[in-house]
């Protein structure tokens, strides 16, 4: 049991350091506003879902965002960036492996990632438009935005930003998915095991 927890702890470890260099990588993506980046630190934090479970997954999400936080800070004062970007990554990941899981090819993995992509989209428009912008607008004393305006950098900027990175995210996954698939498999097995 102890060298199952360390051999975790360490592959958490390594995942996590993994993805908050990742995140450094950030950039935007010409169409749309400066402040939407795309970077592909959900990566490792979905070879920890699927290797280790969902909570490990979740852990790196959370891991890579502290460490993000502490070495770059924020320009609210808070660390709402951060939060957008932890459950952007985790609302990613926990359908990918809840569908993965259960069907465990290559084809199961581009309809899982899919569906990650859709649900991240949606939720992150729904909490942009309710959470986010208002914390924005009062942290950084941005102008109020009317409930249209808000709705409409949803609609035009961040469901679309959203789609677009998960796509991103999808089409790399899929090309290091098809590389790894067999020692995912393998080390999801060992860990099991262990």
């Amino acid at each position: 049991m102890e060298k199952r927890n360390v051999k975790r702890f360490a592959a958490i470890g390594m995942l996590s350091a993994l993805s908050y260099a990742l995140m450094l990588l950030n950039f935007p993506l010409p169409p749309f506003p400066k402040y939407l980046q795309v970077d592909f630190s959900d990566i490792p934090a979905l070879i920890a879902a699927i290797v280790m479970g969902p909570m490990a997954g979740v852990t790196v999400e959370l891991v890579k965002n502290v460490l993000d936080m502490i070495t770059t800070g924020s320009e609210t004062g808070v660390p709402v960036g951060h939060f957008a970007n932890f459950v952007a990554g985790v609302v990613f990941i926990l359908p990918v492996y809840a569908i993965y899981i259960r069907l465990k090819n290559k084809k199961g993995m581009a309809i899982a990632l899919i569906a990650g992509t859709v649900t991240m989209a949606l939720v992150m428009s729904v909490m942009n438009y309710f959470i986010l912008l208002p914390l924005y607008v009062m942290f950084m004393n941005f102008p109020a935005l009317s409930g249209p305006e808000a709705l409409e950098l949803v609609v035009t900027a961040i469901f679309p930003f959203n789609v677009v990175k998960g796509l991103m995210i999808t089409a790399l996954f899929m090309l290091i998915f098809a590389k790894i698939q067999d020692w995912l498999l393998k080390q999801q097995r060992a860990f099991k095991k262990a």
